[in-house]
């Protein structure tokens, strides 16, 4: 049995890293291990992860995957959590949240059937309701920022989030000078995303076009 600890953070300006700590806590308690650690700064709310998927394919049957909270894993609507699910049942991995008490009994093993069978029973259905109230919190939060930023522009005193003048130089910087997205991210720190650079790559188009003119 190899433990692999899943660490999420939803922007590049968050430490991913940041919940290491307890996780290798929670394993120096119960005399286990990490075997690897596997990080990435992506949206809970998307299936689309690549370091999630990466774990569950380093998966043999009976390694856990530890995560800090159910939300780390999943704030994914109903049937992207239910193709995540199906991923990690059929390569028989268990799942142990710090915030699902219940799955603790994942982390060790027993020789009574009986009894491993209902302690995954119980775990998922206690995972089932982490995650629905995960995505539940998610849409709140998104439709309360939506209703305040109306709010803010029919008062007319809305600004949006203010411009990384620095970072978006830099990139821009990089874009001149013919280096491709990937090579972009892997340059800079925190990593921009895609949407950024492609933002900046038009910005520069059109300022080019504008010398043209």
């Amino acid at each position: 049995m190899f433990i692999r600890a899943y660490l999420r953070a939803s922007t590049q300006d968050q430490d991913a890293s940041r919940a290491q700590a307890a996780l290798d806590r929670f394993c120096e308690e119960r005399g286990l291990r990490v075997a690897a650690y596997y990080r990435e700064n992506e949206s809970g709310a998307k299936l689309d992860r690549p370091e999630l998927f990466r774990l569950l394919g380093d998966c043999q049957p009976g390694d856990i995957l530890l995560t800090e909270q159910v939300d780390r894993l999943s704030r994914l609507k109903a049937g992207d959590w239910e193709r995540l699910k199906g991923e990690i049942r059929s390569r028989g991995v268990k799942v142990v949240a710090l915030d699902l008490p219940p799955s603790y009994q994942m982390a060790t093993t027993t020789s009574d059937e009986y009894t491993a069978w209902m302690v995954e029973a119980f775990n998922n259905m206690m995972l089932d309701m982490l995650a629905l109230f995960a995505r539940k919190d998610y849409v709140d939060r998104r439709r309360r920022a939506a209703e305040g930023i109306a709010k803010a522009k029919a008062n007319g005193v809305y600004k949006g989030r203010p411009e990384d003048a620095a970072r978006n130089e830099a990139i821009m910087k990089l874009l001149k000078a013919g280096q491709s997205w990937n090579d972009i991210q892997a340059t800079l720190k925190p990593k921009p995303s895609r949407h950024t650079i492609s933002k900046l790559a038009k910005r520069l188009k059109e300022e080019m076009a504008n010398l043209e003119d």
